[in-house]
């Protein structure tokens, strides 16, 4: 468990719904109570995030996971917090989509067609609402699928260095 408060900023409405399931079932280094106003966020600027959240008088330093599928999204928050809040960002590239990919054990196919993952779940799986958050909701009832997911997700991902992912979440493995 963190020993600090935990800011979770997610990129989209299927990265939103991945946490939720996570921490609802409790299988993430942190808890509901751990985190800034109990609950995922979706604000995307480091400006916005200032004004909307720290603002408020914090004790503790603020851990900030961001939930996203790109390497190159600037969120530099600004010299007044920097030293308040440690950004930690938490990649799922090349998407997210790939979590179904995987469920569905179509990773060697999804390799030969060369399109997007979120083309491939719509094209090939017929999945015309992968990125919403109720599909991967009520795709993901089954918590050990997922988990199982991201642990495959893990393996085959090409990870740079120091680069977290959603497996590094994870309480169990």
């Amino acid at each position: 468990m963190p020993n600090c408060l935990v800011a979770c900023i997610c990129e989209g409405g299927a990265e939103h719904a991945i946490m939720d399931i996570l921490l609802e079932n409790n299988v993430l280094i942190f808890s509901k109570e751990d985190l800034l106003d109990e609950k995922i966020l979706r604000t995307r600027s480091a400006k916005n995030f200032e004004q909307e959240h720290l603002r408020k008088s914090f004790v503790e330093k603020i851990k900030i996971y961001r939930i996203l599928d790109s390497r190159h999204e600037n969120f530099k928050l600004s010299k007044l917090y920097a030293n308040k809040a440690e950004v930690i960002n938490v990649v799922t590239a090349p998407e997210i989509e790939m979590l179904v990919i995987f469920a569905e054990n179509k990773y060697d196919d999804f390799k030969k067609k060369n399109v997007k993952p979120s083309d491939y779940c719509k094209q090939e799986l017929k999945y015309a609402n992968v990125k919403s958050y109720q599909f991967i909701k009520d795709y993901f009832t089954n918590l050990d699928v997922l988990i199982l997911a991201i642990n495959m997700y893990h393996r085959k991902s090409r990870n740079q260095k120091n680069e977290l992912t959603l497996y590094d979440l994870l309480n169990i493995k």
